[in-house]
């Protein structure tokens, strides 16, 4: 029986001892732990600490630094467990990635939540995001929280889902094959939905069909019975749909402008901030107001509404939620900066980038009206994991990009492929990297454009939106002082 004061902690302290497998060094915190963290510089007061080894860093390094910020334990390995043991309470354990993996287990084990996974080459944080909303308003819902979508970042989203969750929504990402079985495993979904297949990371596969079978991994850890769904327009509709038929899959439906789809999508406009959508979901015709502009938006919203009618949530109402969806930093954020004579819209896509997401981002430029002169600006940088193909990836979007962009200014040696490829008058400036583009852009930028930057995270074009906000905000502070 949990008693009232048990129910305001995410884990009782003697409830983590044995799904740790840990011994326990020092006082146990008094009740439990209120969260996780793996991070000391956002650690909140009474969280517990997984000292994680990364690839750049140790978390043991950081165990002061947490109990500092109010840590009310640590999960430590018994190598630094002598000296640490003086900062405060410590859980031991042989290895700390594999001790937060088994607490992530027990949190699936002991919640009667109904869940569902989301995995794709695009759209799995906004599909996930769009299912948060949705769910949220019909009961007690946990998601991951930004990207957690790999290793350690699955289990720890398991770990933080509390007792009394009605709804898990969780993100599963992989670059390499055999990775999502084990994730899958540990979510064990009611639903799993796989938004689309592109080539990325194709540096390590040797084609899109081996991208797709290891998406499909994800039906491996759905409970018998549970509800497999698929874009119904993507070529790999039919592999994933014998993926599916041989997992513990019981049902399989599908989404997409397909006529068989079970989420047909019959239309979808297009507005600066927002979209509309009529569809047919099983049977049902609906016609909801989509918080984003976008069509590959809409047609993943589809995703959503299946998932949500499986788990008997009204369609109306998680339509009409949809209104409210509202775009992620780095990924559709945009912004009204000023500008002498008026004011241009930044829409930031610096955190991804591959041919698909950046095909879907130039038509959604394209769609979008202008205010007044303005001009469709692309600020782009290189799409990475793309194999050996990448240079002519690259080269092959000017097609798109002359039908949706005026001004193109480019940055990294695989997008000079493409910027190369590009007539004259699109062609605005190149660079080596995105940092070479700050003053480039920031000078070039005028009244009424509609700029977007888009890029692999590691190409570092947020580097760009930085830059683009920060001189808005000291026009905006000069302006005040005149």
């Amino acid at each position: 029986m949990i008693t009232a004061a048990e129910s305001n902690f995410l884990w009782t302290s003697l409830g983590l001892v044995d799904p740790l497998m840990a011994r326990v060094c020092g006082r146990l915190p008094r009740g439990g732990i209120t969260g996780i963290s793996i991070d000391s510089r956002t650690l909140r007061d009474g969280e517990l600490f997984f000292a994680i080894k990364g690839v750049n860093s140790d978390g043991h390094d950081y165990a002061g630094a947490a109990f500092e910020k109010g840590a009310a334990a640590a999960v430590v390995d018994e190598a630094h467990a002598d000296a640490l043991r003086l900062l405060g309470p410590l859980y031991v354990v042989t290895d700390v990635l594999a001790a937060l993996e088994r607490l992530g287990v027990a949190a699936r084990d002991r919640s009667q939540a109904r869940i569902v996974a989301v995995t794709g080459s695009v759209g799995k944080t906004s599909t996930k995001e769009a299912l948060r909303l949705v769910l949220t308003q019909a009961g007690a819902s946990h998601a991951s929280a930004a990207s957690y979508n790999n290793h350690w970042g699955v289990p720890l989203s398991l770990a933080r889902m509390p007792k009394n969750t009605r709804f898990g929504i969780f993100e599963i990402g992989m670059n390499h094959k055999g990775e999502i079985t084990p994730l899958t495993a540990m979510v064990r979904p009611n639903v799993a939905i796989i938004t689309a297949i592109a080539p990325v990371h194709l540096e390590y596969f040797e084609s899109i069909d081996e991208i797709a079978d290891a998406k499909a991994e994800i039906f491996s850890g759905l409970v018998p019975g549970g509800l497999a769904i698929l874009n119904r327009d993507i070529p790999q509709y039919e592999r994933l749909l014998a993926h599916a038929k041989v997992s513990p899959a019981g049902h399989v439906a599908s989404f997409g402008e397909h006529v068989n789809a079970d989420a047909r999508l019959i239309s979808a406009k297009v507005a600066v901030d927002h979209s509309v959508v009529e569809a047919e979901i099983r049977g049902h015709h609906l016609t909801y107001r989509l918080g984003v502009p976008g069509r590959h938006f809409a047609m993943n919203s589809l995703a959503v509404l299946l998932a949500a009618k499986a788990f008997g949530v009204d369609l109306e109402g998680a339509a009409g939620t949809l209104a409210s969806l509202s775009p992620q930093p780095g990924r559709g954020e945009r912004q009204l900066l000023p500008a002498e004579g008026g004011p241009y819209t930044l829409i930031d896509e610096s955190y991804n980038a591959n041919p698909a997401s950046m095909r879907a981002a130039l038509a959604l430029v394209g769609a979008l009206p202008l205010r007044g002169n303005g001009r469709r600006i692309a600020i782009l940088g290189d799409m990475l994991e793309l194999g050996r193909d990448g240079a002519a990836m690259h080269a092959e979007l000017a097609g798109d990009v002359a039908a949706n962009i005026d001004l193109v200014f480019a940055a990294g040696p695989l997008m000079k492929h493409l910027f190369e490829a590009l007539p004259g008058q699109l062609q605005g400036a190149w660079c080596d990297k995105a940092s070479g583009l700050v003053p480039i852009v920031g000078a070039a930028v005028q009244s009424g454009d509609m700029v977007i930057v888009k890029g692999s995270n590691a190409s570092r074009m947020s580097a760009i939106v930085d830059s683009l906000k920060q001189r808005a905000a000291e026009s905006l502070s000069r302006a005040m002082q005149c």
